[in-house]
């Protein structure tokens, strides 16, 4: 997938960007076993890199060199003082004790502890991760370099100086989006389907039915559940907590496949990469696809799609917006109420979306990365 994305970049003619500050591996022990750790710093143009520390088997090289571009091009498009940056372990963490995925986290922290800093690089939960891991993640790197300083990690718990609203920005910023669809573009009661059920796709259907919109499926990676009428989302999760799925649950039971190719007037992704590719794009119905995982749709089939798509880098931008609100709290002291914090992610990414929207809105996605990229050369171009 990064040849594809740099295929992009060179023929949009921002092939420059192609350069990585920094590929940092590790090999952690665990016990007997020994874990590939990875830190990519992709650019620092902007100010600090800043980027996840995901926790997957199929974490490598060539994935965080994409992600942590992704991430630059995510903060610039926001206008935040960040470049980009992303970090992993190639490891399944359900194969792994409480007492084993604690000793994994605060290894990381402290293999990469050169690397990591307030105004070097500043992680966050991704995939498989969460702020309890963050937290001790913040522990070893305080222990480590002999600090007591916060703001070197965001999606803490808020004993350690997080804030509430982070848990639910990136899901925030995605409900903006599709409220703005459903009010001035659509002007009806639409239709949702949700591939995930995670902090991200859980929290954004909670938001979507408790403000009446019409979810009619959700899934996670063992299963799904469609109602054509909609779903009671906060009967479906509690039933998956207590049972760790869906199955079961009184509605039509689907499979991820399923959810994708459903008729719907907004698709969600909000689970893993790459879930719409060459092999199933000519079967999406969605008119509206507003991404909300990292890189859900494979770039060679963008404009194969029927479909208006709202890209990754902005659509789930209300994370990072988040994020940098934590940061600002951890180095001046002074913290905004949620509200406060809602009204500016909404301006934030109304604005940018409007903007994008009006521009080109049979492509935003290449309308986006212009404007970021843009912005990261004058960037690097001022320091020259």
């Amino acid at each position: 997938m990064i040849d594809m994305l740099s295929f992009r970049l060179e023929r949009l003619g921002y092939g420059e960007l192609l350069n990585w500050e920094g590929i940092h591996h590790a090999k952690i022990e665990i016990g007997d076993n020994k874990y590939d750790a990875y830190r990519v710093i992709h650019d620092t143009s902007l100010g600090p890199s800043k980027g996840g520390i995901r926790f997957h088997e199929n974490v490598n090289e060539e994935e965080l060199k994409m992600l942590s571009l992704l991430m630059t091009l995510k903060n610039s498009l926001m206008e935040l003082p960040y470049g980009g940056a992303k970090g992993g372990v190639r490891v399944n963490p359900k194969s792994l004790s409480r007492d084993e995925l604690r000793e994994l986290s605060k290894k990381y922290a402290v293999a990469f502890r050169d690397i990591i800093g307030t105004w070097k690089d500043i992680p966050a939960p991704d995939v498989n991760t969460n702020s309890q891991i963050i937290a001790w993640m913040l522990d070893a790197y305080q222990n480590s370099v002999g600090t007591r300083d916060m703001a070197m990690f965001t999606s803490k718990p808020v004993e350690l100086g997080g804030i509430h609203f982070r848990e639910i920005s990136t899901s925030f910023g995605g409900f903006v989006i599709v409220e703005y669809i459903a009010k001035n573009i659509e002007r009806k009661n639409i239709t949702v389907a949700i591939q995930g059920s995670g902090n991200v796709g859980g929290n954004l259907a909670k938001m979507l039915y408790e403000s009446g919109y019409r979810v009619v499926a959700i899934s996670d990676s063992k299963s799904g559940i469609f109602n054509r009428d909609g779903l009671n989302i906060s009967e479906a999760l509690k039933h998956k907590e207590i049972n760790g799925s869906f199955e079961g649950y009184r509605a039509e039971q689907i499979d991820n496949k399923q959810l994708l190719e459903l008729d719907v007037d907004v698709l969600i992704p909000a689970a893993l990469e790459l879930q719409i590719d060459e092999k199933n794009y000519r079967y999406i119905r969605a008119k509206w696809i507003v991404e909300m995982a990292n890189n859900p749709i494979d770039w060679r089939v963008d404009g194969m799609l029927g479909s208006y798509v709202v890209p990754d880098i902005l659509a789930n931008s209300g994370g990072v917006i988040g994020s940098y609100m934590e940061w600002i709290y951890n180095l001046t002291g002074n913290y905004l109420d949620e509200n406060t914090m809602k009204e500016r992610t909404k301006d934030k990414i109304l604005s940018k979306f409007i903007k994008i929207l009006q521009k080109n809105r049979e492509n935003m996605r290449e309308e986006a990365i212009r404007e970021a990229c843009e912005r990261v050369l004058r960037a690097k171009r001022l320091r020259n």
